[in-house]
């Protein structure tokens, strides 16, 4: 089965399996900062260390239980706090697909896209129950729940999400190299 790019269930497993469930969504409260999803006293350990550690405050639950293609859904003013970079990085080592909520803090929203995760800003976040599946679909803009229910959310600039398709800041301006790189020694 194929879907299109941008979509949190188009996520290609190692051999380019399919995703054997649907996406979760795990709820978190409003302000969620990025000492709780990057403890301070953690990062001198490592990601893995710092991964365990992730939002443990808030859910206990979550490091051990998240799985890859997983999402967030917040309340506002997600990442508030520092500008470290882990809080987004994090996330990513979770295999967490997406974070869903009403609003984003600005340097948190910077890092997350550099680092390859994506932010969708919904102002119906709130309506998203815990545990529910849910497909992101950022390139049309919108969630689906499981009863087939669609959600509009904020439309999010091209460039931003061809940035997460290539994982990242640093993995696209390599693509980028290498490609220019190639054009200059073609005959």
């Amino acid at each position: 089965m194929t879907r299109a790019p941008g979509t949190t269930d188009a996520k290609a497993l190692p051999g380019g399996a399919e995703p054997a469930r649907r996406p979760r969504a795990w709820t978190l409260p409003a302000d969620v900062d990025t000492d709780q999803l990057a403890p301070g006293q953690t990062m001198k350990h490592g990601i893995e260390v710092t991964a365990a550690h992730c939002l443990e405050s808030v859910r206990p639950d979550f490091a051990a239980g998240v799985q890859r293609g997983d999402v967030i859904v917040a309340g506002p003013r997600f990442g508030i706090g520092s500008s470290r970079e882990q809080a987004a990085s994090v996330l990513v080592h979770l295999g967490v697909a997406a974070v869903v909520a009403p609003g984003f803090n600005g340097l948190y929203l910077r890092n997350a896209f550099n680092v390859g995760l994506l932010l969708v800003t919904c102002a119906h976040a709130g309506e998203i129950e815990d545990g529910e599946p849910i497909r992101v679909d950022a390139r049309a803009g919108t969630l689906v729940r499981a009863d087939g229910t669609v959600l509009p959310c904020a439309p999010i600039p091209g460039f931003l999400l061809d940035m997460v398709e290539a994982g990242g800041l640093l993995p696209q301006l390599k693509k980028r190299l290498l490609a220019a790189r190639t054009q200059e020694t073609a005959p």
